[in-house]
């Protein structure tokens, strides 16, 4: 035994030193600090050269989707070689630059769910951040009841005839695909649901940007008509829509989560953006005591949330995936994200409120917009009342469940 952890002791430290030398060589200095601005939800941004040469670099490693496959694009490390790749990122000042819906949720599910043929087709260029993927599942009479979905996919023999609405498709006037869950048979609620993969180009497709309070337009309202998907793209088997669907749902809760996207996002401590934006007393600490407290306050529940939901997902993972402590993560990591969000408007004073003008600066105006943008996480990826039915459902086994 102590000769196998010496061995992973020597491996990992010679992967870290792999890491460092290939942020060394890759990584544009004029991208440090930054962010992977493509998976924005304000939509894509032309890439310059540095941002095009970064994304190739790690998605010809893989290491954009690091724990995903090798045969398949991914870069194949352990958990534990991601971790540090991910620190030496952080170290170097460097960022993902691959992300989405086709990381975040579609990936993780056709790696599961998929035939051989639709992985070797659709996962390579998802780890080389080559295309862009959108959800079709909510409809305007669809949402929280979220079975109830009518857009229909009719057989046509060797193609399903699609016609129907989707609407909060994040990203689908921007997006290459679209995965969805369609009705295929009308005399089941939810048996009769399956899971259709259909080019957001097809004929019949229509996008109609949805604007929002921040003055975004990151989601749309989606129209097929007689749209032809062929019987390739149907993942799974008919009818299994439903069970395919609520898997990749736990997958987008998690990454919703702090356990995901949301601990990424955080950036800086509120304590050091406080010391920089408000009075501080003799000793360097924040002046204004009932703010201290509370910024404290917070950075402590924040800490061992992120603890909490490593280990809930690495004790998932070892399970064999992620499961249904995903809507514990969801709930509770993005109303703290919500939390932070006001009181970094509350740390910035007069300054936290400004919408527009020479009177403020970028950071300033994106914490606003930021702030406002937040309080749709507790809805979007299922509202945390849905959350609350899951949780007293399938975690803590207090009702019957479907």
């Amino acid at each position: 035994m102590a000769t196998q952890a010496t061995q992973e002791i020597d491996t990992d430290a010679a992967f870290r030193e792999e890491a460092k030398a290939f942020l060394a060589e890759h990584f544009p200095p004029e991208l440090k600090g930054k962010s992977n601005a493509l998976a924005s939800v304000e939509g894509p941004t032309a890439e310059t050269p540095a941002q095009k040469s970064w994304r190739e670099a790690v998605g010809s490693r893989g290491w954009g989707t690091p724990t995903w496959p090798k045969e398949y694009g991914g870069g194949g490390l352990t958990r534990k070689q991601a971790r540090i790749l991910d620190e030496e990122m952080a170290r170097a000042g460097a960022f993902n630059p691959i992300g989405g819906m086709g990381v975040m949720m579609f990936g993780p599910t056709l790696l599961e769910y998929g035939s051989e043929a639709q992985k070797a087709e659709h996962i390579p260029p998802i780890c080389r951040g080559e295309i862009r993927w959108c959800q079709g599942y909510s409809e305007p009479n669809a949402g929280s009841d979220l079975a109830n979905l009518q857009a229909m996919a009719e057989d046509r023999g060797d193609h399903y005839l699609v016609n129907g609405q989707k609407t909060w498709t994040s990203g689908g006037q921007w997006a290459d695909k679209c995965f969805a869950i369609v009705r295929t048979d009308r005399s089941d609620k939810h048996k009769g649901i399956s899971f259709l993969l259909i080019d957001m180009d097809a004929p019949g497709v229509e996008v109609r940007p949805i604007r929002m309070i921040s003055g975004a337009s990151p989601f749309c309202e989606t129209f097929f008509t007689d749209v032809k998907v062929p019987k390739a793209n149907l993942v799974g088997e008919e009818g299994q829509g439903w069970t395919i669907g609520k898997r990749l749902l736990q997958h987008e809760r998690t990454n919703l989560s702090g356990g995901g996207s949301l601990a990424r996002l955080m950036g800086a401590s509120l304590s050091e953006m406080a010391r920089k934006t408000g009075e501080v007393d003799a000793t360097g600490a924040l002046a204004n005591k009932v703010l201290r407290d509370r910024i404290a306050d917070f950075d402590i529940r924040w800490s061992a949330f992120l603890l909490t939901a490593r280990r809930a997902m690495e004790e998932s993972k070892a399970a064999g995936g992620v499961s249904e402590i995903s809507s514990v993560l969801k709930k509770l990591g993005t109303r703290l994200g919500q939390e932070r969000s006001e009181l970094l408007i509350e740390i910035r004073g007069l300054q936290g409120l400004g919408w527009e003008g020479d009177g403020f600066e970028g950071p300033e105006l994106e914490a606003v917009r930021g702030w406002l943008f937040g309080k749709a996480t507790t809805i979007y990826g299922g509202s945390t009342e849905i959350q609350n039915n899951i949780i007293a459902k399938r975690v803590l086994g207090m009702l019957d469940h479907q």
